[in-house]
């Protein structure tokens, strides 16, 4: 009589995801961050998995978690394979839905680079769906479900190449009537004047002013946004100087509505980068969108 041989069990899915994203992490809060869940649905989850192992993958202590070492053994491997069947399952939803672009972006660069020319983008690209996400740090393109990406970025990422689409200043901007006020004896004074401030880049005043040697200045005075343009908003409407990244401030500065309060322009270490993952670009469609937004940057720089 034939017996059949014992079969593979493996634990539930959800649980293996909890672990490896807290191990990644060394964190149930930045787990449940990843996940959408909360720091207590991570922890259960682990647990879940201890019992099922009849193991502990983690030592808790009062200032938080750390692997045992059987947990930092398995975290490679399943790291690998939750990379692994992300890949897969993007390039089956590639195969399965054919004409479509998702675009993470940074929300700066979502609003006002990228949204300006999405009818121009729909025009050049006819019958492509582009879908563009807004977020504050890149994906994990492996795992996310993502074409490629517009952000500002000065470190390289594993299987991710970085593509530099234009080369980027800070110069200080406000609306044509305040400038008038800031002219005194034929000079530009900034003291006393309010300072918007964007809290993704919060350092550009300080930036700015200390390469331009400008001292007295109080770089950490003046309202802060959480949004680059809620801080532009609130300059155009005459609310106070903002620091402008020239590629995003370019328009307002050709069209009259902004002004530079001054003639200094300070380099950026970095300026807009598309992301582009090695295993989307092979994909005919990504290439030909890649060489739409460098010539979509290379005339917006012609104007600067």
């Amino acid at each position: 009589m034939a017996v059949d041989p014992p079969k593979l069990r493996l634990p539930p899915y959800t649980a293996l995801r909890a672990f490896e994203a807290a191990a990644r992490h060394n964190s149930f809060v930045a787990a449940a961050r990843e996940l959408c869940v909360t720091p207590a649905a991570v922890a259960q989850q682990v647990k879940a998995l201890e019992a099922w192992l009849g193991g502990a993958l983690f030592e808790r202590h009062s200032q938080g978690i750390a692997l045992t070492p059987q947990g930092r053994h398995a975290r490679p491997a399943l790291s690998a394979a939750m990379d692994q069947m992300g890949l897969a399952v993007q390039n089956l939803r590639s195969e399965m839905r054919g004409s479509e672009l998702h675009i993470a972006a940074l929300p700066a660069l979502a609003q006002l680079w990228l949204s300006p020319r999405l009818r121009r983008l729909h025009l050049d690209f006819p019958g492509v769906q582009v879908s563009v996400t807004a977020m504050e740090e890149p994906p994990n393109f492996k795992r996310e479900p993502f074409d490629m990406g517009l952000f500002y970025l000065d470190a390289p990422r594993k299987d991710v190449r970085i593509i530099a689409l234009a080369k980027d200043h800070l110069l200080p901007v406000c609306t044509p009537k305040i400038l008038k006020t800031l002219r005194v004896k034929g000079k530009i004074r900034l003291h006393g004047q309010p300072l918007l401030h964007d809290t993704v880049w919060d350092g550009d005043w300080a930036r700015w002013l200390d390469a331009t040697s400008m001292h007295g200045v109080d770089a950490t005075t003046g309202p802060r946004f959480s949004l680059y343009s809620m801080a532009l908003q609130a300059a155009l409407d005459g609310d106070g100087l903002l620091m402008g990244r020239e590629c995003l401030v370019a328009p307002y500065l050709a069209s009259g509505k902004l002004r530079a309060a001054s003639p200094i322009r300070v380099p950026l270490p970095t300026g807009p980068n598309l992301l582009l993952p090695s295993h989307r670009a092979s994909h005919t469609l990504t290439q030909q969108f890649v060489n739409w937004i460098q010539m979509s940057f290379s005339e917006a720089a012609s104007t600067f």
